[in-house]
């Protein structure tokens, strides 16, 4: 594995919101695979379209054997992925009535209050766990997470410190750590952390993701590399394919980039910002108006409401010489935020082009 950039900061300030929150994000979805660790079926596995099926086959196994608390927890597992939160916590309470002393059954319940915002009840429950089986991994792995999410630092640091002395091979708990780390502005060693979680699970997408988007704010090389590293475990992310366009759109590969913004807008042909992103490279880097344009209508068919599309139509015609047709475009950009200044900037030029009477 490269080591990161010389030139990392303890501090990096460009870190943006939008990477925290991924990051989170990906925190949240993890309760929702259900990944007790005990179990060898993954909600995860199953999508929603067969998440009913699943949920009927396991109700008719639970009405010919009612005393089994793995089925009530398997189908509790299958009603939080499907959302339906109080089903999965009847299913959960009846699981742990059947067998109290199940530290598995008590993390499900954790997961289930974690996704209604039950903070409290969700630490109660992992305590639980914990007094259960003091060294479940799993566990301690979810109260990191819940002390993430609350920015108990501090207390996210103890749980992986637990963790990570109890087993040296765990790639979720470097990537918390990691975001904790970022929070707090320290990328130098959130680098280091996501790092480790890729050496020790290389099909780690979302540590790929972030890894990819740090080493973007240096245009460093090696985004591509970890970028690429996601694809190929989801071909289909529209997350990870825009983060690799704009990479190649920031750092001069603007073939690469329309290659890539082709194919994101072929996956999700609602998507406006790929066909938008051609289109800016058409107008700015390539002095292509003809092309800037067509990019920029597509993006307008995708959102009608699109102002910085219509705005920027508007300046490829007056970069073009339509005049005319760059005015219509700076008043409908207009009619979508009054006195948007660029378009009203726009508009002052054209006075200006008119000839006086």
């Amino acid at each position: 594995m490269n080591s990161r950039p010389r030139s990392w900061k303890r501090s990096e300030n460009k870190v943006t919101m939008r990477r925290i929150f991924f990051a989170c994000f990906c925190i949240l979805l993890f309760a929702l695979s259900g990944c007790t660790g005990s179990s060898d079926e993954k909600v995860s596995d199953v999508t929603r379209d067969t998440t009913s099926r699943a949920i009927e086959t396991l109700s008719k196994q639970i009405q010919d054997d009612g005393s089994n608390p793995e089925l009530f927890n398997k189908r509790a597992k299958l009603y939080l992925f499907d959302q339906q939160f109080d089903k999965a916590l009847k299913d959960i309470n009846s699981a742990i009535a059947l067998k109290p002393n199940s530290a598995a059954s008590y993390i499900i319940l954790s997961d289930i209050y974690l996704l209604m915002g039950q903070s409290q009840n969700c630490n109660d429950a992992l305590i639980r766990a914990m007094s259960l089986e003091p060294e479940n991994t799993d566990a301690l792995l979810k109260m990191a997470k819940l002390y993430l999410i609350l920015k108990n630092y501090p207390k996210t640091y103890e749980y992986i410190r637990q963790i990570l002395l109890l087993d040296k091979i765990a790639p979720t708990a470097h990537y918390l750590r990691a975001i904790a780390l970022l929070e707090q502005g320290d990328t130098i060693r959130a680098v280091a952390d996501l790092m480790q979680a890729v050496d020790q699970n290389q099909e780690y997408f979302e540590a790929y993701v972030l890894l990819g988007d740090l080493y973007s704010l240096r245009k460093d090389p090696m985004t591509e590399s970890y970028l690429k590293n996601a694809l190929n475990i989801r071909p289909q992310s529209k997350e990870a394919m825009y983060m690799l366009g704009m990479f190649y759109q920031e750092t001069g590969k603007y073939e690469k980039a329309i290659e890539t913004y082709q194919n994101l807008s072929k996956i999700d042909t609602s998507f406006k910002e790929p066909v938008y992103n051609i289109g800016y490279i058409y107008l700015v880097y390539l002095s292509n108006y003809k092309q800037a344009i067509a990019f920029f209508t597509l993006a307008l068919k995708r959102d009608p409401g699109y102002k910085e599309a219509y705005f920027n139509r508007g300046y490829a015609y007056e970069l073009s010489g339509d005049y005319a047709r760059a005015e219509e475009d700076y008043h409908r950009a207009l009619k979508v935020e009054v006195n948007y200044n660029k378009a009203v900037e726009g508009m002052n030029r054209l006075d200006k082009l008119k000839p006086k009477k």
